[in-house]
């Protein structure tokens, strides 16, 4: 933000494996760019667009219907949580990166497989494929940044970090806006598994569909959800 106005509607209108190729891979070049000039950044200016990114991401993406349309504000929120550390510590920010675009990978693989492009579909998915619904429920959580979950970890060490450089009451702002894309991931997972469409007439539910669940996922799901004891590790590095 204030540059974000394309990528919702572009989001919209492409399909999935496009959607996550624009919210990951082509995040990289600018990013890139951020950081080998993070040291002559205006610290004050990215912090302003960094609010105003978490801000926006939570509060547009609290009505839509559309899962795409959520994925795109979520990704405009979590890019305001890594232009908020970039010019204090411009590996927090690529960690950051490095495990959004994991978690999403997870997310938008699961929503592809499932052919899910809005809620009212979503909520249709359990009696179908439990265990996929169970996978992407794990990994809300952990987009939401949750703990004892993978996404918290860079929300926790951003947090920490802002604190020594003199600046808790922006970790508090930007921390008190990531309620608001809580809200939206604990929809999301609520219509995932908790809610089963109402039936009229009586019939076999289908409880497993013939296709095995992608060996891909299941393992981006692992990593989506247990790497927070690893912490120590991936911060020394």
């Amino acid at each position: 933000a204030p540059f974000h106005f394309w990528f919702p509607e572009v989001l919209q209108g492409s399909p999935l494996t496009t959607g996550l190729l624009l919210s990951t891979i082509m995040k990289l070049p600018p990013l890139t760019l951020l950081l080998m000039t993070s040291h002559s950044l205006n610290p004050t200016l990215l912090t302003c667009m960094a609010i105003l990114s978490a801000a926006l991401g939570g509060w547009m993406g609290l009505n839509q219907t559309q899962t795409r349309k959520i994925l795109a504000f979520s990704s405009i929120s979590h890019l305001g949580w890594m232009a908020i550390i970039i010019s204090y510590s411009p590996k927090l920010t690529l960690l950051n990166f490095y495990l959004y675009t994991l978690m999403t990978m997870t997310v938008f693989l699961v929503l592809n497989t499932n052919k899910v492009l809005k809620l009212s579909t979503l909520m249709t998915t359990w009696t179908k494929n439990p265990s996929l619904n169970a996978m992407l429920f794990l990994t809300l959580l952990s987009l939401a940044g949750l703990p004892p979950l993978t996404g918290f970890l860079p929300k926790w060490l951003i947090i920490q970090e802002l604190t020594k450089q003199s600046m808790a009451t922006m970790a508090t702002v930007i921390s008190l806006l990531s309620l608001l894309g809580l809200y939206f991931y604990l929809r999301l997972a609520y219509c995932a598994t908790i809610t089963l469409p109402p039936h009229t007439t009586n019939h076999m539910k289908q409880w497993h569909t013939h296709k095995s669940t992608n060996i891909s996922i299941a393992i981006l799901t692992i990593a989506s959800t247990t790497l927070l004891p690893l912490s120590p590790m991936l911060s020394s590095i």
